[in-house]
């Protein structure tokens, strides 16, 4: 209930804002007109929003025989965590990251990137098919969907907004409602930040929660606090190319790396998903091996995954 209570409360927010939008861009004409948006957008943000975000990062399908030791593992773990087998995504980039969309359990897909699977090791993946298989138990993939979804309207529309402005198109401050080229700029630049408010405010709680779970998934919890420790050095070493606007589903901000971002980060602080995992203990590799040791381990992983 609480999950479906947030996502109702999320959809009315992001609609109030575009409407919002709609009425200094056009008056009441453009109120109207935002509502029929808002409302195709709520549609597509329910049905289609996963399939939306994969094509985004042009995300392609694996199956067993493809990836046999990757899909082994989300086999193995939904099975311990009672989920149905979700689709595996692979997107084609080098930073490590990796996040799960779909509305429901039925229709899960969890999704890693090429560099993620290169560089950890196995229970370093588990602990990250782990965690994003922990956000389908606890019905966060929806929500998360939704978010990025209509966050990307806001912050198209704000856009347009901010040019209407610039040419002198829109926003009249008449009857109707406009607040005029002023009201456009102000707007334009408010309504991004807010749309990334509501992100922060929904997913920062949901991911320690996620980290909790996903170690029970798997048993243990130094897996998910090493593969933590390497997403956070590579996403400030090597920041994915990522929309704003779905920040906030990847099990680490993929913008960490650019500062202006990273004022308005949809995660809490690494140091602390990690500290929590370890129950406040100092980080530090538990199994003695190296971290260029475990590396290693990785690219063969991936290595031999290729060549199935």
């Amino acid at each position: 209930m609480g999950n479906q209570i947030r996502t109702t409360i999320l959809l009315a927010v992001m609609t109030a804002f575009i409407l919002w939008i709609g009425q200094l861009l056009g008056g009441q004409q453009g109120m109207v007109i935002a509502l029929l948006l808002a409302a195709g957008m709520n549609f597509f943000s329910y049905w289609y929003s996963d399939k939306i975000v994969l094509r985004m990062y042009r995300a392609h399908e694996i199956n067993a025989q493809q990836a046999p030791e990757v899909y082994a593992m989300v086999r193995s773990l939904t099975q311990r965590a009672g989920l149905p087998m979700p689709k595996v995504y692979v997107i084609p980039q080098e930073t490590p990251n990796a996040f799960a969309t779909g509305r429901n359990p039925e229709h899960a897909v969890v999704a890693v990137t090429e560099g993620l699977l290169k560089i950890m090791d196995r229970e370093q993946v588990m602990g990250v098919l782990a965690h994003e298989l922990a956000h389908v138990k606890n019905r966060d993939i929806l929500i998360g969907s939704i978010a990025a979804t209509m966050a990307g309207a806001v912050m198209m529309l704000a856009t347009m907004a901010r040019w209407s402005a610039i040419f002198g198109v829109g926003g009249s401050d008449d009857d109707e409602g406009g607040l005029g080229g002023l009201g456009l700029i102000v707007m334009s630049i408010l309504a991004p930040i807010a749309a990334v408010v509501i992100q922060m405010a929904i997913s920062r709680s949901r991911e320690y929660l996620a980290d909790a779970t996903g170690a029970s998934f798997v048993g243990h919890s130094e897996g998910l606090a090493q593969a933590l420790e390497k997403l956070g050095a590579y996403s400030k070493r090597l920041p994915m190319q990522a929309n704003p606007s779905t920040a906030h589903m990847f099990i680490v901000n993929p913008l960490s790396g650019k500062s202006l971002t990273s004022l308005f980060s949809t995660h809490p602080p690494l140091e602390e998903r990690i500290a929590r995992l370890r129950g406040v203990r100092p980080a530090s590799p538990s199994n003695g091996s190296s971290p260029d040791h475990r590396q290693a381990k990785g690219r063969a992983f991936w290595d031999n995954l290729q060549n199935k």
